[in-house]
């Protein structure tokens, strides 16, 4: 993607911060510990926080966490459903923390919205020796039946370059990690993958997928055909015409170390 349409996409959410706080998902338990294990103590930095999907599993797990977001209306809607939270306004170009105040840095779904030429000095500069660095993407399991219909009908707008495992392993088969950190370096990136799941019905499912950036800069004509054919998709199928279901999904995590 280029860099404009890379920094339009970015900047896409803040105009659907409510509809991300209500319906996108948390990060599977065995993703956060997985993420976080080697971390050197409990102070974690949320990088590209949102609204506090994954702050509140960090918080949830015992974590002291300080939550990092660079859009004013994502950062507000974090703020209240997460008061007792440290929430600053900040980028992963520009974090607003000291030298080595954090033992882990984790990113939910942001970190290939960062510049990492820029990014990966600053995330070394506030994360501790040997502390970790990981980045969380929850994908589609497109090994069911339903869910790969679904991906078919929407298209590159709803399923992106990392929201199906297979997509997400070449996609970070050589991305998303720092190759340098200044005087700091990273360590080779571990990867895993962890069952996870939703529970939706339809209309809340097309509401979960029009919170996705490739949806979001439609223009709205196109947008409402868009999830007019998902309606369309999720009513043929006699898993997810009806009621609740859930919806299969695989917590990814790319995680390494500074030395």
């Amino acid at each position: 993607m280029e860099q404009h349409e890379q920094q339009r996409h970015a900047s896409s959410f803040g105009s659907a911060a409510v509809a991300y706080a209500e319906h996108r998902p948390d990060y599977a338990p065995a993703a956060l510990a997985w993420a976080l294990e080697g971390s050197p103590g409990p102070r974690v930095l949320d990088l590209g926080a949102g609204t506090g999907k994954l702050t509140a599993g960090l918080v949830a797990a015992g974590a002291q966490v300080t939550a990092v977001e660079p859009d004013p209306e994502m950062l507000a809607e974090l703020r209240r459903t997460l008061p007792g939270v440290r929430a600053l306004a900040g980028s992963a170009e520009e974090i607003p923390l000291p030298d080595g105040s954090v033992d882990a840095v984790l990113a939910g779904n942001a970190l290939h919205w960062f510049d990492l030429d820029t990014a990966g000095p600053e995330i070394a500069r506030v994360l501790a020796p040997g502390g970790v660095l990981a980045g969380l993407w929850n994908t589609l399991d497109d090994g069911v039946d339903w869910v790969a219909a679904l991906a078919a009908a929407g298209g590159d707008a709803v399923i992106g370059p990392r929201d199906t495992p297979a997509r997400w392993r070449a996609a970070t088969a050589t991305a998303h990690l720092p190759k340098h950190g200044g005087p700091a370096r990273f360590g080779e990136a571990a990867r895993s993958g962890f069952p996870h799941g939703q529970l939706r019905t339809a209309e809340t499912l097309v509401a979960t997928l029009a919170t996705r950036a490739g949806v979001l800069v439609l223009p709205p004509a196109e947008r409402e055909a868009l999830l007019a054919r998902l309606r369309d998709c999720l009513a043929a199928h006699p898993a997810t015409a009806e009621g609740e279901f859930t919806l299969p999904m695989v917590t990814c995590v790319l995680r390494t170390r500074r030395s």
